[in-house]
């Protein structure tokens, strides 16, 4: 009884300490770099967006270190599956998203094609320290991009958003600075207690550190995503809930895979070619098709959003029927 009470307890537990954590985090470093000067654009860029990956990154850089990579990998696919087919689905039923962002019309394709790059790295079935080292310096060279899109744009219509949500909910130097420190703390200490938990389960379950990834895990350490896109749809800040999304499933595909394979080096689990990672590149391309706007501004209604939710309930479905049947 407790081989199965202790590591599920630690699952909830340790889920909602890294829920708890980082939006404590999240919200005490945008506080202290708004403090410090910071354009509103580049803190939606790169500060909330590295913030919400933060359990992705914290939680698969353990997985790695304590040679269960296939829960990293899981994890970060898992979670670009749950951003765009879970979160945004449920954010364009409650408010139909309008892209009015400049910049995040620039992300999708820019997202679209790192997502072909992990495809054609993950291809031959390993992923190797090279092909880690090829992400992070990608990812180091969006990241200066970023960073000069936000100091000379200010007048995007997602630093309007953040801006305006700022001045809605102000926070002092200190208690900034305090969330911050305790945050990270406790961000690192439950993703422990979250990793051992999940690996403790699936193996007194018998099912595979991958399907444990890309479910409990992925699901879990996307729930930042999903409260702050959810609140932002029904705040009708619309760049705000999508911006979140494209800049959590960069991190991912990037840094998190690319800090993962640069700890352990891993031979590929043969159910994310032939299914995670085709079904995370459709649901790219489809988000690139739907939220672009060739002939104007980009926009997720009711009807695609409720495509995608219904697109991860069958994806969800072909995973525990999977690990029902073994495959």
């Amino acid at each position: 009884m407790n081989d199965v009470l202790v590591p599920s307890l630690a699952i909830v537990f340790g889920l909602l300490l890294l829920v708890w954590s980082a939006d404590r985090f999240v919200g005490g470093s945008a506080a202290v770099a708004r403090h410090f000067g910071m354009p509103p654009l580049l803190i939606g860029m790169v500060i909330v967006g590295f913030g919400t990956s933060a359990p992705e990154m914290s939680v698969s850089a353990l997985s790695s270190l304590q040679g269960n990579p296939a829960i990293a990998l899981g994890n970060a696919y898992g979670s670009n599956i749950a951003n765009i087919a879970l979160i945004l689905g449920l954010a364009a039923l409650i408010s139909p998203i309008a892209v009015h962002s400049d910049v995040l019309r620039k992300e999708l394709p820019i997202l679209t094609l790192v997502t072909f790059l992990a495809g054609f790295q993950l291809w031959d079935g390993r992923l190797s320290r090279i092909d880690a080292y090829i992400l992070l310096l990608v990812f180091a060279g969006l990241m200066g991009w970023t960073i000069w899109q936000g100091v000379r744009r200010k007048d995007d219509n997602l630093a309007v958003e953040i801006e305006q949500a700022f001045k809605a909910e102000p926070i002092p130097l200190g208690r900034a600075f305090f969330w911050l420190v305790v945050g990270l703390i406790v961000l690192v200490g439950s993703s422990r207690v979250l990793v051992w938990g999940a690996v403790a389960l699936a193996h007194r379950f018998g099912v595979s550190d991958l399907v444990v990834g890309l479910t409990v895990v992925a699901i879990g350490t996307s729930l930042p995503e999903l409260a702050s896109s959810v609140i932002a749809a029904r705040k009708q800040e619309h760049d705000i809930a999508l911006g979140n999304v494209l800049g959590s499933n960069l991190f991912n595909t990037l840094a998190v895979v690319g800090i993962a394979g640069a700890i352990h080096p891993a031979d590929v689990p043969g159910g994310i070619l032939t299914r995670d990672l085709p079904v995370m590149v459709l649901l790219t391309l489809s988000l690139f098709v739907i939220g672009y706007g060739f002939r104007g501004p980009g926009r997720i209604n009711r009807m695609e959003g409720g495509l995608l939710l219904a697109a991860f309930l069958a994806y969800t479905g072909w995973l525990v029927a999977g690990a029902a049947t073994g495959s």
